[in-house]
């Protein structure tokens, strides 16, 4: 993140704004063979991946595919009673599309006890609840499956904070987390993600009607434009509004960063012992392999 700067140093010599780089081909070499080697160093071969119906789980799970083979991916959709039937429908296209294992559970019967007793719940509260069910159902599934479960969040997300903690932010390993919003659908279209699914309004079908641009009030492609400068790059703000970037967008955007740092950091804790694990006692995920 950069610093703020106060208002004189805002309109200086104009800046181009910056290419977001997309290497599409070399992309799938680096993250399918990320998957076969996180997967397969901590002794397991299998993963498992809530898949949606959209293009960030599409992505997952066919990558995942070509990794491991279909045979060592179980895709498990979770579907709301409001769920877009749509969705559903694109999920069964790609698991016909890479032949991967499929399983479907319906969250409605748990989400719907839960909330008899709030039901003053807000669209937020039970969004974030179905997000953390999903996520138990995965993490059943990855035990009973001996497997581990496969990430689908992407760095605009990650960043913007346009996730739920311990929900669909959690997983065992995320092979999209430093790709913006933008080099998903480029790295989609390299895979062969049906263009139905690329092209369709990004939704995390909460409720009927949600869309992810209209809740977060701006586009993927121009808020990726200015978290590539801002965060890859470092500009500084003066150097963000000379590129052309309004004030207003780049301090909203520069505060969703800043809030949600904590959802991208482990639980922190309390040092009082020479070697605290967050801190002092670090290794790697395979250590003692």
């Amino acid at each position: 993140m950069t610093a703020g700067t106060d208002n004189s140093e805002v309109r200086g010599a104009r800046r181009q704004r910056p290419s977001l780089p997309t290497n599409p081909p070399l992309l799938r070499r680096v993250l399918t063979k990320f998957i076969r080697n996180e997967v397969c160093k901590v002794g397991v071969d299998r993963v498992v991946v809530g898949l949606s119906g959209g293009v960030d789980s599409a992505v997952s799970a066919m990558l995942a595919a070509e990794a491991l083979g279909p045979a060592s991916v179980l895709a498990i959709k979770m579907p709301y009673r409001t769920s877009s039937q749509e969705s559903l429908l694109h999920a069964d296209l790609i698991c016909a599309r890479t032949g991967i294992v499929s399983l479907c559970v319906d969250i409605s019967p748990q989400i719907d006890a839960y909330f008899e007793r709030f039901p003053d719940a807000d669209a937020l509260r039970r969004g974030n609840k179905m997000a953390r069910e999903r996520m138990t159902i995965l993490y059943d599934h990855s035990a009973r499956w001996k497997a581990l479960v496969l990430g689908t969040s992407n760095k605009t997300e990650l960043l913007l904070g346009y996730g739920t903690l311990y929900g669909d932010m959690a997983s065992a390993l995320n092979p999209l987390g430093d790709l913006y919003k933008t080099q998903v659908w480029a790295l989609a279209e390299e895979i062969g993600v049906p263009e139905d699914i690329i092209r369709k309004q990004p939704s995390a079908d909460l409720w009927a009607g949600q869309t992810d641009e209209a809740e977060l009030g701006f586009g993927y492609r121009e808020v990726d434009q200015l978290l590539y400068a801002m965060v890859d790059l470092r500009y500084s703000r003066a150097e963000l509004y000379a590129a052309d970037f309004a004030e207003s967008f780049v301090a909203r955007v520069g505060t969703l960063v800043r809030n949600s740092q904590f959802k991208r950091r482990l639980p922190v804790i309390a040092k009082v012992s020479l070697r605290t694990i967050d801190r002092d006692f670090r290794y790697a995920r395979d250590w003692g392999r």
